[in-house]
């Protein structure tokens, strides 16, 4: 039976935690797994984004003050606000994904093998352009797919639902794609974007998988492992925990795969963390199978607001991801304030509201004693969080924080 600590009592200090009893530190990557995300595709993936314009691992930021008051050993930050200029990690998996499937197709129509160089040059205008990339997002995903497809040459049109932001909005049609705005949650848009792309001819970029949807979002997570990587090679030792949002899974599973793939049983305990509105994960480590969450899914983390887990995500995460954990809106809220007005010492960091759930978790299982021991958190460990965006909706990081981002920067410089 799966082990529950419950503590909602209306506050910022709210979580659920549900420990994996399917998952194991001695769990193999079994062969199903390595079909999924796989060292060999993930050296394709590197020489391919490692190629493009602009690119350089983000940084890995030490956070020793913070960490003293929590009372861990080490918390280290992946700062993916800088990536590519798109402000988010996303940049690795949609535009990744663009640039695999364009070189499907453009052997298809040329009848031969297109080498990725003459993909990512745009060696064959009209025959890009005759293709037409879709998917529905929250926001960074879309913009990432979009920001692909005019790199890369294709058309281009984004769904997006109903509560995503104008401010949003304008960041996708900013890289040229059509945006359209669907009634409904995201799983909601997922489904219009799908049967739009059936009707019309055009190819779906997804980050989550279904049934006969699978080879773009292994796509999309391979890409995604780039930012796995960086942090893993800048370590001198493997971290003892990981707190990462989850959202369909697709992120957790990529960092799970090079956790697993390098560090085997050494690897740290990988804890997945969600909005307590979208909770899709601690439902389905609680069922011990994938289960969808319903209704409006409307948490102010928007990046994390599925509803479904990710098909692919579930096959590594089952055994790989460790726990789930819930946070509230106002968890997240207080964790982008603490990074932009950091103990002394610490650098400041502009973190966007889907940016800082693994950090909202960490500060709420540290504050329970029965989620501290639960996780095995306490002096010596050394936790790992991925901060997936910085400001990619400048009004509302405004109104949340209090500052602008590059007020933020000003006081980190």
């Amino acid at each position: 039976m799966t082990a529950v600590i419950d503590r909602r009592m209306g506050d910022a200090k709210d979580f659920a935690l549900a420990l994996n009893p399917l998952a194991s530190r001695d769990a193999p990557w079994t062969a199903a797994q390595d079909a999924i995300l796989s060292d060999a595709a993930f050296a394709a993936a590197r020489a391919t984004i490692s190629s493009w314009p602009g690119y350089a691992p983000t940084p890995l930021v030490s956070l020793p003050a913070l960490a003293g008051a929590l009372g861990v050993g080490e918390l280290l930050y992946k700062d993916e606000g800088g990536r590519f200029g798109l402000g988010s990690f996303k940049a690795l998996g949609g535009a990744y994904a663009v640039a695999r499937l364009l070189q499907k197709r453009l052997s298809e129509t040329l009848g031969r093998d297109v080498s990725m160089e003459e993909v990512v040059s745009v060696a064959h205008p009209q025959a890009a352009a005759a293709t037409t990339v879709c998917c529905a997002t929250d926001g960074n995903h879309g913009r990432s797919v979009a920001w692909g497809a005019r790199n890369f040459g294709a058309a281009c049109v984004i769904f997006i639902h109903a509560t995503v932001s104008e401010g949003r909005k304008a960041a996708i049609e900013a890289y040229g794609a059509e945006v359209r705005r669907c009634a409904g949650n995201y799983d909601d848009s997922v489904r219009e974007a799908q049967a739009t792309a059936d009707r019309e001819g055009w190819f779906v970029v997804s980050d989550t998988s279904y049934p006969g949807y699978m080879d773009v979002p292994r796509d999309v997570m391979q890409g995604y492992e780039m930012m796995a990587a960086e942090a893993c090679d800048a370590l001198a030792e493997p971290p003892t925990h990981v707190f990462i949002q989850t959202g369909v899974g697709g992120l957790a599973a990529a960092v799970a795969a090079q956790a697993v793939r390098r560090w085997g049983a050494a690897r740290p305990t990988i804890v997945l963390a969600d909005p307590d509105r979208a909770a899709c994960w601690l439902e389905s480590i609680v069922a011990g199978r994938p289960t969808a969450v319903d209704g409006a899914l409307d948490t102010l983390m928007a990046g994390l607001a599925c509803g479904e887990v990710s098909a692919l995500a579930w096959e590594v995460l089952k055994d790989h991801g460790d726990a789930a954990m819930t946070a509230p809106d106002a968890a997240a809220v207080e964790a982008m304030n603490r990074l932009a007005r950091p103990e002394a010492g610490d650098p400041a960091i502009v973190a966007g509201e889907s940016a800082v759930a693994g950090l909202a978790a960490l500060v709420n299982a540290l504050a329970d004693p029965r989620a501290a021991r639960a996780l095995g958190l306490g002096p010596d460990s050394r936790v790992l969080l991925f901060g997936t965006e910085g400001d990619t909706d400048p009004e509302l990081y405004v109104e949340l924080v209090g500052l602008s981002a590059d007020q933020v920067r000003a006081a980190r410089a």
